[in-house]
């Protein structure tokens, strides 16, 4: 049985222009900027680790890349709803630095720098195919799903990526990405850059 798992609702949105070269590289292109800027989103309507329960809580994983992701030396940070006990923080934290297992163990050999924990009041929306996510005066992000002329309803997505979340991702343009925490900083409402969104289910 697993000690730990979640399940909810993830979104994303990055400095690339639209589509970002991680998706169809594997990530190894360098980023449209030369840099990689993203906040990475998850809430969990569902979880727990070892008794310790997750229901109800968000965590952003701030990420910085000087070039390629996949060349590594990858600085990560944490934002943690604000409302998670210390059990909670630390439980939360275990998962996705992948200490224990999981999607994020994959990506841990690529981190060169972890930057620390900032905790937050983090709200996660959605709405048809927008997601918005604020957290406190750290993060404002929001996307637009693509919308699908095959599937009405739907978002045009992408399948079999390499992507930690889920390998299959919504594709979405970030309609306002504002980050300034560990020394990630980014502001831009153009409608030109890179978002996702997805369901997730992970388990360790």
């Amino acid at each position: 049985m697993a000690t730990w798992q979640i399940s909810g609702e993830y979104m994303e949105t990055c400095n690339c222009t639209l589509l970002c070269p991680c998706i169809t590289s594997n990530l190894a292109a360098t980023p449209t900027e030369g840099d990689c800027k993203a906040a990475v989103t998850l809430r969990i309507d569902k979880g727990h680790k070892d008794g310790v329960p997750l229901d109800g809580l968000s965590f952003i994983v701030m990420m910085h890349a000087p070039g390629a992701m996949g060349a590594g030396n990858i600085t990560v940070g944490l934002i943690i709803d604000e409302r998670a006990s210390d059990a909670q923080v630390e439980a939360i934290s275990a998962i996705a630095t992948g200490a224990v297992g999981g999607p994020m163990a994959a990506l841990a050999p690529l981190v060169g720098k972890v930057a620390g924990i900032e905790r937050r009041p983090i709200q996660f929306d959605v709405d048809g195919l927008n997601r918005t996510v604020r957290a406190g005066d750290l993060v404002d992000q929001a996307c637009e799903g693509l919308p699908s002329a095959s599937a009405p309803g739907q978002a045009i997505g992408v399948d079999n990526t390499a992507h930690p979340v889920n390998s299959r991702l919504s594709l979405a343009k970030a309609t306002r990405s504002l980050f300034n925490v560990f020394g990630i900083q980014w502001n831009d409402s153009t409608g030109t850059r890179n978002g996702h969104f997805a369901p997730f289910a992970w388990a360790g």
